[in-house]
């Protein structure tokens, strides 16, 4: 499983945006270090404090690395110089804060570390559709994460109402890509009232685009041996949440 390192000039930062990620993304498996601060609780970074980070954090699949500002990118820089064993490690330039709550997401999934990068590098995709502008720029150039282009033949498709008064939010869009993970079925969802997507069920980036409000039609399409039970399970997420706060 890909391992994730957080670095910051800030320790108190570091922590407020892991413990995030870990609260909209409980019991994902993934080792999430962090290397923040100096010591006394100076703000900086420390060379040697990533290098310990990454080989904490690294399983043998690989780590990717999301810092904040300008000398956190030249600290990880000098500490892949200073790993005492190969590691294959990826520097994000991804927002660290939607960056590193995508790839836990991706990571969770065991996806491997080209994709986790690709996921948080796209992170500010759903911001940019919120906001008008076109979400399609910041996900890369992958065939299926950029046009949605999901298997339809045999699938079982359903259409249902959010009723959740705040939408397809961020925890609930998390929680369901982190559900749909334990079904053998390949998973595509659309705002079927304002027609955005479809998209991967298992890219966090991706759902958060479809920007879904309440009263708004999520539809669901699901190929696979686990199709119907997908399309069911949706359904009672979508019931149990009638009543979900904002968080």
């Amino acid at each position: 499983m890909i391992g994730l390192v957080v670095v910051s000039h800030s320790r108190a930062l570091a922590e407020a945006a892991v413990a995030l990620a870990a609260g909209l993304l409980p019991e994902q498996g993934v080792a999430v270090r962090i290397a923040a601060g100096l010591h006394d609780n100076e703000l900086g970074t420390d060379a040697v404090a990533v290098a310990d980070a990454i080989t904490a954090a690294d399983s043998g699949d690989g780590v990717l690395v999301l810092m904040d500002l300008g000398s956190a990118v030249l600290s990880a820089e000098t500490a892949l110089d200073l790993l005492e064993s190969p590691v294959e490690v990826k520097l994000s330039a991804a927002p660290l804060v939607e960056g590193l709550l995508s790839a836990l997401a991706a990571a969770g999934g065991g996806a491997d570390l080209a994709t986790v990068a690709r996921e948080a590098e796209g992170a500010l995709a759903a911001k940019r559709a919120q906001l008008g502008e076109s979400a399609d720029a910041a996900v890369g150039n992958d065939p299926q994460l950029s046009t949605g282009v999901m298997p339809v033949d045999n699938s079982v498709t359903g259409t249902f109402e959010v009723t959740n008064e705040h939408g397809l939010h961020a925890r609930p869009a998390a929680e369901l890509v982190a559900v749909l993970r334990n079904f053998d079925a390949t998973v595509s969802l659309r705002n079927a009232t304002t027609g955005a997507g479809p998209v991967p069920g298992d890219s966090l980036t991706r759902v958060l685009t479809l920007g879904v409000l309440p009263g708004q039609l999520l539809e669901v399409s699901a190929t696979g041996p686990d199709a119907a039970e997908v399309v069911a399970k949706v359904r009672a997420l979508n019931q149990n949440r009638d009543h979900d706060q904002p968080r």
